[in-house]
């Protein structure tokens, strides 16, 4: 979504690729290359032509967003993207910069575009869904030494949605429910997760997993 002076901005579809290439690069590229990189199924000249396209209908609906110059293209750096405040913001958590209490659990639950199929942001998608992994599962650790049960059972959550099959989340979720004097749930979070193991790999949980709940 893109928002300007406070109103949502509608872009067509191929302004939305173009915008979402340039704010995921952050640095000039050369034009060939991301008119080559958006529109690969079809010639050079045609694929420069629809980046001129998508460049013009841009500037018709906000003109402040690109930096061209006659060979490259940037997203203008004053642009502000959520993915990289979400990055930052994870840092801050995985470096102990940034007290969990203060901060928004949402940035972390989604995937990047998920609902996109372009071979360019595959390679993103998986760095960001690695990220949130990791954030959220430390988030989950900090909140609960922190005494605030809530949120990390949310983050505890949001990490098994995210990766069912990841052993380290659902650690954390059971850790949640044994600090809440709550070993029923514990216990059946072990078995659902050993059954979905078996039944998807054909194998069980590490021993860590299994002294948490003493099985």
């Amino acid at each position: 979504m893109l928002e300007a002076d406070g109103e949502v901005v509608d872009l067509p579809l191929g302004v939305q690729r173009l915008v979402m290439y340039l704010a995921l690069k952050g640095r000039p590229l050369q034009r060939i290359h991301v008119a080559g990189t958006l529109w690969p199924d079809t010639t050079d000249e045609r694929a420069s032509a629809n980046l001129r396209t998508a460049l013009w209908k841009l500037n018709q609906l906000c003109r402040s967003m690109v930096k061209a110059t006659g060979t490259s293209l940037q997203i203008d750096p004053r642009v502000r993207i959520d993915l990289d405040e979400s990055t930052a913001n994870a840092y801050r958590i995985l470096n102990n910069e940034a007290k969990p209490a203060h901060m928004d659990l949402s940035q972390f639950c989604f995937d990047l575009l998920s609902d996109w199929y372009d071979d360019w942001i595959m390679f993103e998608r998986q760095r960001f869904h690695q990220l949130r992994l990791r954030t959220l599962e430390v988030l989950c650790e900090r909140l609960l030494e922190a005494g605030d049960f809530l949120r990390a059972l949310e983050a505890g959550l949001a990490a098994v949605a995210a990766e069912p099959l990841r052993e380290s989340a659902h650690r954390a979720l059971i850790k949640v429910h044994l600090a809440e004097h709550n070993p029923a749930d514990a216990i059946m979070e072990f078995h659902s997760y050993e059954q979905m193991l078996k039944e998807e790999l054909g194998i069980g949980p590490s021993s860590v997993m299994r002294e948490l709940v003493q099985v």
